[in-house]
């Protein structure tokens, strides 16, 4: 068989396991922090739960460059950690029946930890696999495409979970039961299709090893350490308030399951109305103009939260909140792919998930440690952390972004322009 048939049928199976890997996306994402509550699980516990599993993730990471090096290939580090990471799901759906009450939170911690950290090992070798499958003028496309197919399955997911936790809610660990059930088993026949891609030949050259403080010393001369830095510090801020949202649906706006449902779907299904036209524009214009323009509407999206907190209001910010993370996530992983050579793909892949995984975890834990001590905001201590996180992402989008060079030729385009052609009012040619 050809190389370019055995891409062509690599991509096929490459779909079909995002499309089970979607299934326990919609199951698990957004019924983790839930579960814990359910649990018993306090404010302060909800934090490490969101930072621990992206702090050791960061870590583990920083190894997966070496390991698929000694492993001989990408697809070995795929399949080994992606099948681990499938067995840990057993423990977290049995955590109620196998521990004490007063241990339960404990050991969901560490078992979400050991659940992030095998995905974690497999990611950067994923993503340069599927990054050398597309030609770099059809990235954006494709992704594109792909992401919105994705989407769409994650959303009827989700909305099926919440509706089987709304059926038992009156047992309600046993509706977790089955949704988690559910997750990990489409989990493991998404790792079935990813033992089923083609491997094209990773060549390796004497540069294509640095080790992770070499690669940090690089931050003035290098657009992608540079790039870096403000990914991950943007997370950081994100991250101050992102655990909590849920928690303020919950505890403090006593939404059902129902009305949570509806909130957190919202943003994949705007998602899915957005992110191939972002990818078509993207292979126009590039990807840092429309990650500059997204990271100030998501800077945003907490002060909204302040100004209201009607359901339906908050339908309406959840839309804007779907619009602007499309974009800023597909242009994030294109222009990491447009930056890196092949040969440096997974170790700088590798090097940047660490880096904002660790930014991500201490903007959890900083979130967690603030949120009780912070004086309320409009009766809430939860606002006023969600007020700073958005003024930081302001910061960081005006300041940080500015130092970073578009690595394509380009064509020359204001945000109006954009924002009117992703709209559909007007189409640059």
């Amino acid at each position: 068989m050809y190389k370019k048939d055995k891409i062509k049928k690599s991509l096929k199976f490459s779909l079909l396991d995002g499309i089970f890997a979607s299934i326990m996306t919609g199951f698990i994402t957004d019924y983790i922090t839930p579960y814990a509550l359910i649990l018993k699980a306090k404010i302060a516990e909800i934090g490490t739960l969101n930072a621990l599993p992206n702090f050791i993730s960061s870590f583990v990471q920083l190894k997966a460059a070496d390991l698929t090096q000694k492993l001989g290939g990408r697809k070995k580090i795929i399949n080994i950690f992606i099948f681990l990471h499938t067995l840990i799901g057993i423990p977290i759906i049995l955590i109620p029946y196998l521990f004490k009450k007063n241990h339960q939170v404990l050991f969901l911690i560490i078992f979400v930890t050991l659940f992030n950290s095998l995905n974690a090992m497999a990611m950067p070798a994923w993503s340069s696999l599927i990054a050398d499958h597309i030609p770099a003028n059809k990235r954006g496309k494709y992704f594109g495409w792909r992401n919105k197919i994705l989407v769409i399955v994650t959303i009827i997911s989700s909305f099926i979970a919440g509706s089987i936790l709304h059926i038992f809610r009156n047992n309600i660990l046993k509706g977790f039961l089955v949704i988690f059930t559910i997750a990990f088993s489409a989990r493991f026949i998404s790792w079935y299709f990813l033992t089923r891609m083609y491997e094209p030949p990773l060549r390796l050259d004497k540069n294509s090893y640095f080790t992770f403080f070499e690669f940090i010393k690089r931050l003035k001369e290098s657009n992608f350490v540079k790039f870096v830095l403000f990914v991950a510090s943007f997370n950081f801020c994100v991250n101050l308030a992102a655990p909590f949202f849920s928690v303020f649906m919950l505890r403090d706006l006593k939404f059902n399951y129902f009305t949570y449902t509806i909130l957190v779907t919202t943003v994949p299904l705007t998602n899915i109305f957005f992110i191939d036209r972002w990818g078509k524009i993207a292979d126009k214009i590039g990807n840092l103009k429309i990650i500059q323009l997204n990271s100030i509407i998501i800077s945003s999206l907490p002060f909204l939260w302040i100004l209201n907190q009607n359901a339906i209001y908050l339908i309406f910010i959840q839309i804007l909140s779907g619009f602007a993370w499309s974009g800023f996530g597909l242009c994030t992983n294109n222009f990491i792919y447009d930056t890196v050579t092949s040969s440096k793909r997974v170790r700088c892949i590798a090097y940047f998930n660490a880096l904002v995984g660790f930014a991500t975890c201490c903007g959890s834990l900083v979130g967690g440690f603030l949120v009780n001590r912070l004086p309320p905001l409009f009766s809430y201590k939860i606002l006023t952390l969600f007020f700073i996180s958005s003024s930081l992402r302001f910061l960081v989008a005006l300041l940080l972004s500015k130092e970073i060079k578009e690595v394509r030729k380009t064509k020359e385009i204001s945000n109006k322009e954009v924002f009117y052609d992703i709209l559909g009012i007007n189409s640059f040619k």
